[in-house]
């Protein structure tokens, strides 16, 4: 179900809003801003601040823009603007023409900074970012004034034109707040509102060299585009005071800020520095890796939309921090694909299988029979499929065992088996190698058994997956775990996440053979294998030579846990 046709758990959220709407506060408008920074893609929990973002303007039928706060050029690329786009669009979410930059806005925050210097509430300081930092005092100590704090507002203005203009380096000069040195909450002990950065801009280019800070460019930003509910992480709760501040030393519109908890999910970091890390340092494919957080890269290892926003509204809202845990998201996947998936045959590890007592035609070749298999029987719209089934087949290296233990239903001398779709066969003779390795099964069929059923009402318990040998399509198949060994990555040694780094999260298997007409998919197509998971086809596929990557298991230790509640 798309995004926009659901509607958000309730929370505490809903309660405010309820109660501005009830006092007239905003005039029964609701209108939120989705603001991500432009310096990467966007991970699992971008998407669920998406939710709450659009969702909330969804739920009262309001609007939700989309603004990109784009204040460091070092860091931003345009690249990443477009990808933002296309991923908030992917998840169902339409900011319709509310599309800005705090860019947009670079003129405007200028002149308000030019204004709170003729106010007096706002100076050019000339310490280094080293020393700001030790002037600001501790949780117990009150920060000292900046020897520049006491500039006149003529020497201010000039100054700060000046670093507009370009006079001065990196670093060397900053505008900051005049608030309180000795103020309890340290953002607003004279924080900073600009410092020179002489960096291109993805929109602006070299038109500036000093850019503000996110403090400042937030609120006001909000501010111009009329923002009702600023909707934002725990972290913020104490940059709310600044907020204010800003707004009301201005005297313009000021929205109302408010902060729910943090989220985060096991076996997972979503900094993006740290993933932008995995990248240059070539620990991942890149950015769109299907072992990476990001919504590109679980979108090509064959996520959905649906069973992403189902995570989302799965976990709710509320003023405490949350981890969610990855076997959920596995678990929303797998509903999803329970659906939706068109079941195949793969097989990964291939032992060959010979049917001793299969016909052959005039010629002496075997003969080629084709079944018919259910597509998916969960969705019976989806029809039947025909499946080659021939005298020399595959099945998995490990549905074989010459001494089985008990409980084996599998493959094994003197065995018998069910082929799903096909006959039944029974193992006569297994053939090794000069090593003593099994490498082929010598078997016989049984021509009564077609579609599962015997005359003689006998059953089996095994039923095994296989690919006609002769009909097979080469493939490679790629299986993922947890990019880190810990549920927690931080639980290490001064808190280094990388100690937990699994360098062996990838698997890639080549020789698997498929089904036929897995040989004709296209990047992006789901498939459930019987028996192995949900598999998604890589862009790196080819014609006739498909790459699978394996999306998630079958097996559901979340789903199982929330059957015995």
């Amino acid at each position: 179900m798309p995004a926009t046709d659901t509607v958000s758990p309730r929370n505490f959220i809903h309660d405010i809003v309820d109660e501005h709407n009830r006092t007239g506060r905003f005039g029964g408008r609701v209108r939120t801003r989705f603001p991500p920074e432009p310096s990467g893609y966007l991970h699992i929990i971008h998407a669920k601040v998406a939710a709450i973002d659009f969702g909330l303007a969804r739920d009262y039928g309001g609007q939700c823009n989309l603004r990109f706060d784009d204040t460091n050029p070092i860091r931003e690329e345009a690249e990443f603007v477009d990808g933002i786009m296309e991923t908030i669009h992917w998840l169902g979410w339409d900011w319709e023409d509310r599309l800005f930059f705090a860019s947009d806005y670079f003129q405007q925050l200028y002149e308000w900074a030019q204004l709170l210097i003729r106010k007096g509430k706002a100076y050019v300081c000339d310490l280094t970012p080293e020393q700001v930092r030790e002037y600001r005092g501790d949780l117990t100590t009150p920060g000292t004034n900046s020897p520049w704090r006491e500039r006149s507002v003529e020497e201010n203005l000039d100054l700060f034109e000046r670093m507009k203009q370009g006079e001065f380096p990196d670093g060397s000069r900053t505008l900051r707040a005049k608030i309180d040195m000795a103020h309890p909450n340290f953002n607003m002990r004279d924080p900073v509102m600009y410092r020179i950065l002489h960096a291109e801009h993805h929109r602006t280019g070299d038109a500036w060299c000093i850019y503000p800070m996110y403090d400042w460019a937030h609120g006001q930003s909000d501010s111009i585009e009329g923002v009702t509910h600023s909707l934002c992480d725990v972290g913020y709760e104490d940059h709310r005071p600044l907020y204010e501040w800003f707004c009301n030393e201005l005297g313009i519109y000021c929205p109302q800020q408010v902060e729910f908890g943090r989220f985060s999910m096991t076996y997972t970091v979503i900094g993006k520095r740290i993933l932008k890390r995995f990248v240059n340092e070539g620990l991942v494919r890149g950015w769109d890796d299907p072992r990476m957080p990001t919504i590109v890269g679980l979108r090509r290892r064959g996520y959905t939309a649906e069973a992403i926003n189902d995570l989302c509204n799965r976990t709710g809202v509320s003023k405490t921090n949350t981890v969610i845990e990855i076997q959920l998201l596995e678990h929303c996947i797998r509903e999803d694909l329970n659906q939706r998936a068109m079941r195949a045959m793969a097989v990964l590890h291939p032992l060959k299988v010979v049917v001793e007592n299969w016909p052959a035609d005039a010629s002496g070749q075997p003969v080629t029979e084709w079944v018919e298999a259910v597509n998916n029987p969960e969705d019976e719209s989806m029809g039947t499929r025909k499946i080659p089934f021939s005298g020399e087949l595959y099945v998995e290296q490990d549905d074989y065992r010459e001494d089985p233990p008990k409980g084996w239903f599998r493959l094994a001398p003197g065995r018998e088996v069910r082929l799903k779709h096909g006959y039944y066969i029974k193992c006569n003779e297994a053939i090794k190698d000069a090593a003593g390795n099994v490498v082929e099964l010598r078997c016989s069929y049984d021509p009564e058994s077609g579609g599962g059923t015997t005359p003689d009402g006998r059953i089996v318990k095994g039923t095994l997956h296989w690919v006609s040998a002769a009909h097979a399509v080469d493939a490679e198949v790629r299986l993922y775990d947890y990019l880190f060994t810990k549920a927690d990555p931080y639980d290490a040694p001064d808190g280094d996440f990388m100690a937990n780094f699994n360098h062996n999260s990838e698997t890639v298997l080549t020789g698997c053979k498929v089904e036929p007409m897995l040989g004709e998919c296209r990047p992006g197509d789901r498939f459930q294998f019987l028996r192995q998971g949900y598999f998604c086809a890589d862009p790196d596929s080819t014609p006739g030579r498909p790459v699978f990557n394996r999306t998630v298991s079958l097996k559901d230790s979340w789903g199982k846990a929330e059957k015995k509640k």
